[in-house]
């Protein structure tokens, strides 16, 4: 076993897909109990504070990350493929291969193209509505055209709407401050915001749908 993966004993943090929006959000703890050549085995997931045990079926898919050295989560989808019966019940799910874990620095964040529908509204009260550009935990961008005006230091108030591959949305809101912008020609301009006030939550929506971006676009 590579140093890339989770070792027997190490923590897992666990979504499962679900077309209920609240239980899609519900994080799971586990524990690594047994590697195998394809798959691993772990213990049934749990939730931090209730102590509710997240019941499984085979297909179900997870959304995954585990802490390695430095503070870096490292992520990766799964599957369920089955069940595996001793003093305990585990469950087994697929290894992912070396490629399909992502690591991110604790103050980095990925990026993705993503043309995401943002509505803003500036500190003088006009409001308008822009598709971005791209999008990660830390920023976002976005075109605008000769009737929008912004300029640099101005701060918008942001809502964004994040799909999500179980078919579910989100609205995530924050605070930004436009950074840097570029002209073209053709007199449209390419604004690149930094967020200045976000929730965690809000950040991690955000966050989960660049992952899930991502890995689909290693699998195409």
């Amino acid at each position: 076993m590579t140093g890339l993966y989770p070792k027997i004993n190490d923590h897992l943090f666990i979504k499962a897909a679900s077309s209920d929006a609240t239980e899609s959000e519900t994080e799971y703890r586990s524990r690594i109990t047994e590697w195998e050549d394809e798959s691993f085995l772990i213990e049934i997931p749990m939730q931090e504070g209730s102590g509710r045990l997240k019941k499984l079926h085979i297909g179900d898919e997870l959304s995954v990350y585990f802490m390695s050295e430095g503070g870096i989560k490292n992520y990766f989808y799964t599957h369920v493929l089955g069940f595996k019966e001793d003093v305990i019940r585990m469950v087994r799910v697929r290894k992912p291969a070396e490629d399909e874990i992502i690591k991110m620095q604790r103050r980095s964040f990925l990026r993705v193209s993503a043309e995401l529908e943002l509505a803003a509204k500036t500190k003088g009260g006009s409001r308008f509505l822009v598709h971005t550009e791209d999008v990660g935990g830390g920023g976002t961008s976005f075109w605008t055209d000769a009737n929008v005006s912004l300029e640099l230091g101005e701060r918008l108030q942001c809502w964004l709407l994040v799909p999500y591959r179980n078919g579910s949305n989100e609205h995530a809101s924050f605070e930004a401050e436009v950074v840097r912008m570029k002209e073209l020609e053709n007199g449209r301009s390419l604004a690149m915001l930094k967020f200045v006030n976000i929730q965690d939550g809000e950040r991690q929506k955000i966050i989960r749908f660049c992952f899930e971006r991502q890995f689909d676009f290693r699998n195409r």
